[in-house]
């Protein structure tokens, strides 16, 4: 009768047990998929606040400098802003308005421009040359539709294709070049003080099917690409340093006269395409700011007040990265 009533006992520990175990993993899953719910709420949040702001930031553009605040301030926008700062009831975003002339055409840089730009982001000489010759490649016709060697290569490839061979029509086909990793074209991070990542532009912030031939905006050209056309890195990084406050004279420029030859391609350009890039932030229960961020990127072409709607938007991106 003991050993039976042993046993039992036994057997009700071992069923307990078994219990706790199953209730201890459950609630573990019901946590997890908590706070997955909570994240992708909060992501979806963010993805409608950075959204407004650049429906916002459209408006503000449209609008321009024609209404002022009582102290003569712009109330909405006035070339040169690179930035629009938005509070809404419920977080905030931060809208850079970058003009596609702030970057090379791809389609008529020149193969010694593409190289510079490569070497000032850091690329190996060796793979800054595979990536030029590719792109130069790429957008050249051949004679009676001929292959190329760069065409052998690419049909080699599973899934295979063959060069364009004509102008590109979208910056993502640089995905496509041989040499070009995800990192060269949308940039990366790398270990700063403080163990503080520190971002670095790709050839996507660089050039554009929109870019300029000719004048770079000084406001917002990236310093590789000033490296590219021939300024010295130590007066970009100056001009970088003296555009916290928007430059809105050249004469600002005067003490960099000698930074190179590129000097010349520098101005404040308006530019009717422009790239809206808004990164919103949830504002908590307590009044402060989540962690949690979500950018969204739009590139805009301004028509004019003759057209209804007097805009054009060209592309639009759900997830953008952000250099901020």
């Amino acid at each position: 009768m003991t050993t039976n009533k042993g046993s039992a006992l036994l057997a009700v520990l071992w069923l307990s047990a078994a219990l706790s175990a199953i209730a201890f993993s459950v609630a573990n899953t019901v946590r997890a998929e908590t706070e997955r719910t909570s994240t992708e709420v909060d992501s979806l949040r963010a993805y409608y606040l950075a959204s407004g702001a650049i429906d916002r930031a459209i408006l503000y553009i449209q609008w321009g400098a024609g209404y002022r605040n009582p102290d003569g301030t712009p109330k909405y926008f006035q070339s040169p802003m690179p930035v629009l700062q938005f509070n809404f009831p419920t977080g905030a975003a931060s809208t850079e308005i970058i003009p596609e002339a702030s970057k090379l055409n791809v389609n008529n840089a020149r193969p010694n421009e593409l190289m510079g730009l490569l070497l000032a982001l850091g690329v190996p000489a060796d793979q800054a040359g595979t990536v030029v010759q590719g792109i130069v490649d790429w957008r050249t016709p051949t004679p009676g539709g001929s292959f190329t060697e760069l065409d052998q290569y690419y049909l080699s490839l599973a899934p295979s294709f063959r060069a364009r061979h004509a102008s590109f029509q979208e910056i993502e086909e640089l995905l496509l070049i041989r040499g070009v990793t995800p990192d060269l074209f949308y940039g990366s991070y790398t270990p700063g003080e403080q163990g503080r990542l520190m971002p670095h532009a790709g050839l996507r912030d660089c050039v554009s099917v929109y870019g300029s031939p000719g004048s770079l905006d000084v406001n917002t050209v990236q310093p590789a690409v000033m490296q590219a056309v021939g300024i010295d890195p130590a007066i970009a990084a100056a001009i970088v340093s003296l555009r916290r406050t928007p430059i809105t004279n050249m004469g600002q420029l005067a003490p960099f006269s000698s930074g190179g030859p590129g000097m010349g391609r520098l101005s404040l350009v308006p530019s009717p395409v422009v790239t809206l890039r808004a990164t919103a932030r949830l504002r908590m229960a307590n009044g402060q700011f989540s962690d949690f961020r979500r950018t969204v990127l739009a590139v805009v072409k301004f028509l004019g007040p003759e057209w209804n709607p007097p805009f054009h938007i060209l592309r639009w991106y759900d997830n953008a990265a952000t250099l901020q």
